[in-house]
């Protein structure tokens, strides 16, 4: 069946003979009609007939075996394009030597980087003397110190260059590995003043830093290094660079100069970093502290998305992830802590039936749930209850049923759907989680929260593409997680060291439904409710 395929591809559409000698005949009624003439055949008669004699040779393809030997060569295994050829000897078997040969340059690397760095420097100084201040004369000399570069990487130090016929050039020099890594530092220093003249300052600071590498002793890259970074506002960072230029240089006037203008900046960005590093040092140790406490006390942790989408573009139409845990979001970050000697919790209270919740940042222990429920939810004095959402006067204390619900029971090798808790197992995963939710609260700077952003947006780009690959779809979700109910006899304790509790982002969280809403029979039906806690005796 594949070979009457072949031999059908390879035959020729009837419609294409006819085209050709249709245009065959045209030609010679145009050749005979220009013979009669008076004048005979012009120039444009012979370029037209040319032209034609060309489309027929043209249109008739492949000679004969033509097309049949190139396929074979095309699809050998053996055949390798010029384009990827990587030795000599792959070069010639493509039969395409001769044509790459011909488009070596003539002259030796070492002649083209002195070459193309001149074209820089002239380009430059034309854009310093345009009084249009045309900015092309400083692309233009960017683009000549790159070539220039590139053709650096090519030279080999301590090499003499020679001509195509393998003879030592008298009229070029050849250059150690040092004076080679000083020209490249040159280089890029000179690409880094083009980019301050266009207020790129990005590739500044880049071009500096590079130049750096091959000459940390080039002063005109720390100081285009510190003035990138100062247009960045990137304070601590250029005071760096003037530190490291003047340790070259004590008495560089630029350096200095630089470093009297941005001295109360630069002192106070670093004041605010060893803030930064001390309460980073702090929250590690509270959350070790934590760790440790719950290891002991039996006390399960658990980790919520801190994102809701995977790109900046992707839309968040259905909200599931934020709909779920857009109540924990404000409040992320904080942390239960020792008072009294008794541990306080941070706590949330979710009404889902008035789409509703509560803050308590600090939940003793020993507090028995009914008296923060008091609190918030007093008895009814007058004909209204204190909360304004309430408008049926359902939120009473004695009238409230209060849940947890049960996450993370799959088994340890089971797939955990994205907006999902996932326990956590480590310290090290613990820490990275908190880490991770301060810094999208801001603690250590907008950089610091977009990489955060990007970490977790890699985490839930995961968790969804392994959920698909399984179950096909992320709206294939897994059964509503089962609750247990707590009397508001109940204490804090006795809810945290239940087996079946984990506590999501170091927030114990609880449900609380009206018992006659209707929202609270419905929520029964999707939840299984596993028993209830009693107060102890």
């Amino acid at each position: 069946m594949s070979t009457s395929n072949t031999d059908d591809s390879t035959k020729e559409d009837p419609r294409c003979g006819e085209l050709l000698e249709q245009m065959n005949e045209t030609k010679k009624k145009w050749d005979a009609e220009a013979l009669d003439s008076e004048d005979g055949p012009d120039e444009t008669d012979a370029l037209l007939s040319k032209a034609i004699e060309a489309a027929i040779a043209q249109g008739k393809g492949w000679k004969e075996g033509e097309k049949e030997a190139y396929m074979a060569k095309y699809f050998d295994d053996d055949y390798l394009h010029p384009l990827f050829a990587t030795t000599p000897e792959e070069l010639e078997k493509s039969g395409m030597t001769e044509a790459f040969s011909s488009i070596v340059y003539d002259e030796p690397p070492s002649q083209l980087m002195i070459a193309f760095k001149k074209k820089g420097n002239t380009a430059f100084m034309n854009g310093k003397k345009n009084r249009a201040k045309n900015v092309q004369y400083y692309r233009d000399a960017i683009n000549h110190y790159y070539e220039a570069f590139m053709w650096a990487e090519r030279v080999e130090p301590g090499v003499a260059p020679t001509d195509e016929h393998g003879i030592t050039l008298d009229d070029t020099v050849y250059y150690t590995e040092s004076e080679l890594d000083e020209y490249k530092s040159t280089l890029c220093a000179n690409a880094a003043m083009a980019h301050i003249q266009l207020r790129n300052w990005g590739h500044c600071k880049d071009d500096s830093n590079k130049a750096l590498i091959f000459n940390d002793k080039n002063l005109k890259a720390w100081f285009r290094l510190a003035k990138g970074h100062q247009m960045l506002h990137n304070w601590e960072e250029a005071g760096d660079a003037i530190d490291s230029g003047l340790a070259c240089d004590g008495e560089n006037k630029d350096l200095i100069e630089l470093q009297n203008l941005l001295e109360k900046r630069i002192r106070r960005s670093r004041l605010d970093r060893q803030k930064r590093e001390r309460a980073r040092a702090e929250r590690v140790s509270k959350v070790k502290e934590i760790w440790k406490y719950c290891r002991e006390n039996g006390v399960q942790l658990g980790r919520i998305p801190l994102v809701s989408t995977v790109t900046d573009d992707e839309e968040n139409d259905d909200g599931d992830d934020e709909a779920r845990w857009h109540h924990h979001h404000p409040h992320t970050g904080c942390l239960p802590h020792t008072s009294s000697g008794e541990k306080k919790w941070p706590c949330m209270f979710v009404y889902p039936s008035h789409n509703q919740s509560d803050f308590i940042e600090h939940f003793g222990e020993s507090d028995m749930l009914a008296l923060q429920m008091a609190e918030i939810f007093p008895e009814i004095e007058q004909d209204e209850t204190t909360m304004p959402w309430d408008y049926n006067n359902e939120f009473v204390c004695s009238k409230l049923a209060i849940y947890f619900e049960v996450h993370c029971t799959e088994a340890d090798d089971e797939l955990i759907h994205p907006e999902c808790v996932e326990l956590l197992k480590q310290q090290g995963d613990a820490m990275r989680f908190y880490e991770s939710s301060r810094a999208l609260k801001g603690d250590e700077g907008a950089d610091m929260a977009n990489l955060a952003r990007l970490v977790e947006r890699k985490h839930l780009y995961k968790q969804r593409k392994a959920w698909k690959k399984k179950h096909g779809s992320l709206w294939a979700k897994p059964n509503a997680c089962p609750v247990v109910r707590v009397h508001p006899g109940g204490t804090l304790r006795q809810v945290l060291t239940d087996k079946r509790m984990v506590v999501p982002n170091f927030m114990v969280t609880f449900v609380l439904f009206p018992e006659e809403h209707p929202a609270h029979k419905e929520y029964l039906k999707e939840h299984k409710c596993l028993g209830i806690i009693e107060p102890e005796q």
